[in-house]
């Protein structure tokens, strides 16, 4: 361990009295042995006052040194500043991620280190727990490592002081009476006078964070008075941070850079650093979590993850049962409050007075409607002035609300305050993440009691699945989610409207029913119709989205309950052999005669085209393989012949039924009666 992480403070002893002019063998032992303790005590008090992390809640603090992950900045924050709501709708889905913004331009971030080393004057822009104020405060941990002559990524030979602007209340602002005072309550020798010399030479590292943290009613004398401090003794270095939508210039001398968001490397980075104690990587907790969170159910929680903050929040989650819980809908839930109240609570943010007439679960209201209005006209972008006239409708149409409330006002508050909604480009706006207008719409159906027109009109559109999935974990009524659960079969049963399908599926219970094998039915009719659908000859778009929906279903409802049941359909003539027997051992099917197939499959052996036979011929021979697949099945050629309409109808019905299991494990409170009859009934024909 080196001397510095022990307290000492060489380093920081000599450059103090370099600057008062008394280096060399001439000072007395008394005045060196002073400075040494004064620098020792600094070095302590700044690592105890702002490299330990203890947020949201948490019951122990943790090192900022040992949970830092590097940040990014983008270099081109406005490159889409001017572009229009169609050009971003475009934009976004053209890159088929779940986020908005900077993740998207990879090519174009800088580490944030190199760029503090490079820059004598930075303002650091982010939204909400975007990780600035961590970074202000690393990059002065770093100037003390690099005072101490160690191996620092900070090039600079400067003393770092961190100053709150949110302390900035008073009229008059004296920067370098509170710098001096940061040295003077570690008995620094002298501080007043230190102060000023280190100000003229240039030695000081000053950190500014949270501009946004300033009392409206102070901002423009504190820009003024920073503004006129750094062109005074501007040879020092500065760093101040804001968050994005709060910032609106006056800095003549600093460089803007902004932000980026996690990628995948620095999350998983952070998370392993999180979880670096010796039990933990006994234990290979950090893996684990990343693992997990890489799983497709936790894709929108892993949305979440970008950002600090709410990467923080998952990993306490999953540090308390090891997982991520299955309702969602209580995850994203306490993320919104993060954002809504509790981070503003822990940075004593001066909350706007807007605030005084509109209250959390108010906002929450006012979110979720327009979360559900762009959801419902497929649109992820707004543009300011119909946000502004909504907000302002939906505060009118309130009775308890002042009518003192400005809309505009209220949304640059929700913007500076909480970021919940990100301005884009100029007048553009969206939600700072997707995860949290699903759950907002998902919280609007369930306020509104319109679930059910959701799942008439857009069931089986994949945009809508994840508001679908968090409506049950919201309903927490006598009723629960058994009446959505209903709805959903009902929906489903109207895709079996052709006579076709319901023959077809009247072959798979017919087929599985009474089979000798304890499988779940419901597993063994899924398995009967994938195995139909693996036979099909002609593959097209539509077949082969309704096999990928029957495969989803297929692997949800076998893999965790019967995993010996998993299989893949081949043509080719071993894997047919392989297949045939594994069914034959599995005996879902009732009356088939597996042992035959596997003869006549042993008989073709003798047939196998060679390498010199022609296309046609080996096609020919994989299709007797079929045939004789199709023949101990129980069906014709004409079975699988099913029309463009009809396997759509099939896939849907394939799809809506795997939503409707998924859904009910997300459910607070299912009546075990309702989903045993539910359950008894997928993949059947309904009653006339």
């Amino acid at each position: 361990m080196s001397e510095l992480f022990s307290g000492t403070g060489e380093g920081l002893a000599r450059l103090g009295l370099e600057i008062l002019g008394k280096g060399g063998s001439a000072v007395s032992a008394e005045i060196s042995q002073r400075w040494f303790n004064a620098s020792g005590r600094y070095i302590a008090n700044y690592k105890k006052r702002h490299c330990q992390l203890k947020v949201l809640g948490m019951r122990e603090p943790v090192d900022l040194a040992q949970v830092y992950t590097g940040v990014k900045f983008l270099q081109d924050d406005d490159i889409l500043k001017f572009e229009s709501i169609a050009a971003l709708e475009e934009s976004y889905r053209a890159t088929r991620l779940r986020g908005y913004g900077g993740r998207r331009r990879d090519g174009e971030k800088q580490s944030g280190i190199t760029v503090a080393n490079d820059r004598q004057y930075l303002m650091v822009l982010g939204g909400p727990g975007a990780g600035k104020s961590t970074f202000l405060r690393k990059v002065g941990l770093e100037s003390l490592k690099t005072l101490h002559y160690e191996n620092a990524e900070y090039r600079h030979r400067c003393v770092p002081v961190l100053l709150e602007l949110k302390r900035f209340e008073a009229d008059t602002i004296d920067i370098a009476a509170l710098i001096a005072r940061e040295f003077e309550t570690c008995d620094f020798p002298e501080p007043g006078k230190f102060t000023q010399s280190a100000l003229q030479q240039g030695k000081l590292l000053i950190l500014l964070d949270g501009l946004d943290e300033v009392p409206t009613a102070n901002l423009d004398n504190v820009i003024r008075t920073i503004q006129d401090f750094v062109d005074r003794y501007d040879q020092n270095r500065f760093i101040a941070s804001c968050r994005t939508a709060a910032y609106r210039g006056g800095f003549t001398r600093f460089s803007d850079v902004g932000m980026a968001d996690f990628d995948d490397a620095q999350i998983q980075q952070f998370i392993n650093n999180w979880f670096s104690n010796e039990q933990d990587r006994e234990r290979e907790t950090g893996k684990k979590c990343w693992e997990v969170l890489q799983a497709d159910k936790n894709q929108a929680a892993k949305e979440l993850a970008h950002t600090p903050l709410l990467l923080t929040f998952l990993c306490l989650v999953y540090d308390r049962s090891q997982r991520f819980p299955d309702n969602r809908s209580s995850l994203y839930q306490r993320a919104l409050r993060i954002l809504l109240e509790e981070w503003a609570s822990e940075k004593r943010i001066n909350r706007d007075e807007i605030y005084d007439g509109l209250s959390i679960e108010l906002e929450e209201g006012l979110l979720s409607e327009i979360a559900f209005d762009g959801f419902e006209a497929d649109q992820l972008f707004f543009d300011k002035r119909s946000l502004t006239r909504q907000i302002k409708e939906f505060l009118a149409s309130n009775l308890n609300v002042p009518k003192t409330l400005d809309g505009e006002a209220v949304l640059r508050a929700v913007e500076v305050q909480q970021g919940i909604l990100v301005e884009r480009a100029e007048n553009a706006y969206s939600f700072s993440h997707l995860t949290l207008q699903e759950y907002l719409t998902a919280q609007y159906l369930v306020d509104n009691n319109h679930w059910n027109e959701v799942i008439t009109n857009h069931v089986t559109d994949n945009r809508w699945r994840e508001v679908l999935l968090l409506v049950p974990g919201l309903l927490t009524g006598r009723q629960g989610a058994n009446s959505f659960l209903e709805a959903l079969e009902q929906r489903a049963n109207e895709c079996l409207q052709s006579e076709k399908i319901r023959r077809l599926v009247r072959w798979a219970t017919e087929s599985t029913t009474g089979s000798p094998s304890n499988f779940y039915p419901s597993g063994k009719r899924i398995a009967a119709l994938y195995l139909y659908l693996d036979c099909g000859s002609a593959r097209n778009r539509a077949l082969d989205l309704a096999h990928k929906r029957a495969r989803a279903l297929y692997l949800y409802l076998v893999l965790d309950r019967d995993p010996e049941l998993v299989f893949v359909f081949d043509r080719d003539l071993d894997r047919a052999l392989v297949l045939a027997k594994r069914f034959s051992q599995l005996n879902i099917f009732t009356s088939t005669s597996f042992p035959k197939l596997i003869n006549r499959l042993e008989n073709l052996k003798s047939s196998i085209p060679g390498d010199n036979a022609t296309q046609q011929h080996q096609q020919s021979f994989r299709e007797s393989i079929f045939k004789l697949w199709l023949d101990v099945l129980g069906l014709s050629a004409e079975d699988i012949q099913l029309s463009s309409k009809e396997i759509t109808a099939l896939g849907d019905y394939f799809y809506i039924c795997e939503l409707m299991v998924r859904c009910k494990e997300s459910a607070v409170r299912v009546s075990p009666d309702v989903w045993a009859g539910i359950e008894s009934r997928i993949l059947t024909v309904p009653a006339e």
